[in-house]
């Protein structure tokens, strides 16, 4: 018994730590998704690990908790929530923790690899290479593999990553010396997409030395390329322009942002392309989650008008809530409805376009702005059907569309 028929599935990494014999890789498979792959069937002793650890694997959770406390959270040292992507709480939780002694298996973009990776912080240091989103899939094996399991850790991940490795502890009865964080999280992206984007990048400003997915630094409202009415209509969804792509390279930088039609977000963000499981087997939307805590960005009413950065933070065992009061933040009680508005509450829907998308994304010679004509086909379908809804907004949507060079 071993994961030799599992395909499309998550890409956690587990069973590749779990196993004793060493035979299991994770790869990038045709459609730009990890998953893992038995080098030699030969060796296996079909001890079953493999399969005990995948939360893919298993229609339930690892653990059925349900959200134990609620909050708004900022970090109180400011520079640290001007370099978050919200409020900076992940990266106080991390530095509570090390000082404490723990260390923190988090991620970081590696940008001679072009990918974002799990690694080992032991101090503030290096825990700082953790800050920020990263919209991208990661490699969790050489970090999840770093971790002496006699040591105390906390571990952070996409729900289904932090489901696994939750099941991969508790195999060993090592629970105890683990703090489990995981995110919000809307899917991972093909990665196909992440290397056309740095390669179109790296025209522009050379070999790429620093990226930041949701950059502060320049502001999240750019009042030099919004108009009145732009600005009005983030106001009245109350979502901050927040998603603000700032790549740094060896000749130059350039920052683009989702409300200028940036293709890598407008890519993610129309659900078209996915990994499978995203749309079919994700079950941890909203409140699900096998962690301690869950954080996130505070969109909703309460703090729209906030543009230093919210983070949520939400408490699934007293444990997480007990790191949660220690930490250098400010906390703010909430109903869990309050801090998650604005989150999914379901998975996202399969577009009949995804397959199309993904054979273009495996043509060498499509590079990433031929996706533009086919996104605005499926915008200006998702924004007419919207138009009875919210005639306004879904009305500048299709004319920014229609009036797009």
């Amino acid at each position: 018994m071993n994961i030799s028929n599992i395909h499309d599935c998550y890409g956690c990494g587990v069973c590749a730590v779990v196993c004793s014999q060493k035979i299991i890789e994770i790869s990038l498979n045709s459609d730009g998704f990890y998953e893992p792959n038995i080098t030699d069937a030969s060796k296996c002793t079909n001890c079953g690990l493999c399969v005990d650890v995948c939360a893919y694997s298993h229609d339930e959770l690892s653990v059925n908790n349900s959200p134990l406390k609620s909050y708004a959270a900022w970090s109180k040292e400011p520079a640290v929530r001007r370099k978050c992507s919200s409020g900076g709480v992940g990266f106080e939780i991390g530095r509570y923790l090390i000082n404490q002694g723990y260390k923190v298996c988090g991620v970081r973009y590696n940008v001679e690899t072009n990918r974002a990776e799990h690694y080992i912080a032991t101090n503030d240091t290096e825990l700082i290479h953790s800050i920020g989103s990263k919209y991208i899939q990661s490699y969790t094996v050489n970090g999840f593999k770093a971790i002496n399991r006699k040591e105390k850790y906390l571990v952070t991940g996409t729900p289904c990553q932090i489901d696994s490795f939750r099941r991969y502890i508790r195999k060993f009865k090592k629970e105890d010396n683990f703090v489990l964080l995981d995110f919000f999280c809307h899917g991972v992206p093909s990665m196909l997409i992440w290397d056309k984007y740095v390669k179109w990048a790296e025209a522009k400003v050379g070999k790429l030395t620093y990226i930041s997915w949701r950059n502060k630094f320049i502001g999240w409202k750019d009042p030099l390329t919004m108009s009145t009415d732009d600005m009005k209509e983030i106001e009245s969804v109350n979502w901050h322009d927040s998603y603000n792509l700032l790549m740094k390279g060896k000749n130059d930088f350039f920052n683009s942002r989702l409300s200028q039609g940036d293709m890598f977000y407008r890519l993610f963000l129309s659900d078209v392309c996915l990994g499978k499981a995203c749309y079919d087997k994700c079950k941890y939307k909203y409140d699900k989650s096998a962690a301690d805590i869950r954080i996130g960005d505070l969109w909703g009413k309460t703090y729209s008008k906030e543009d230093k950065g919210v983070s949520c933070a939400i408490a699934f065992t007293e444990r997480g809530n007990d790191v949660l009061k220690q930490c250098d933040t400010q906390l703010v009680t909430h109903k869990f409805e309050v801090v998650a508005e604005g989150q999914m509450k379901e998975n996202a829907h399969k577009n009949k376009q995804r397959e199309v998308i993904l054979s273009k994304l495996q043509c060498k010679q499509n590079d990433i702005m031929s996706f533009k004509k086919v996104l605005n086909k499926i915008a200006l379908t998702r924004n007419f059907n919207s138009l009875l809804k919210h005639p306004r907004s879904s009305m500048i949507g299709i004319l920014k569309i229609i009036f797009t060079k």
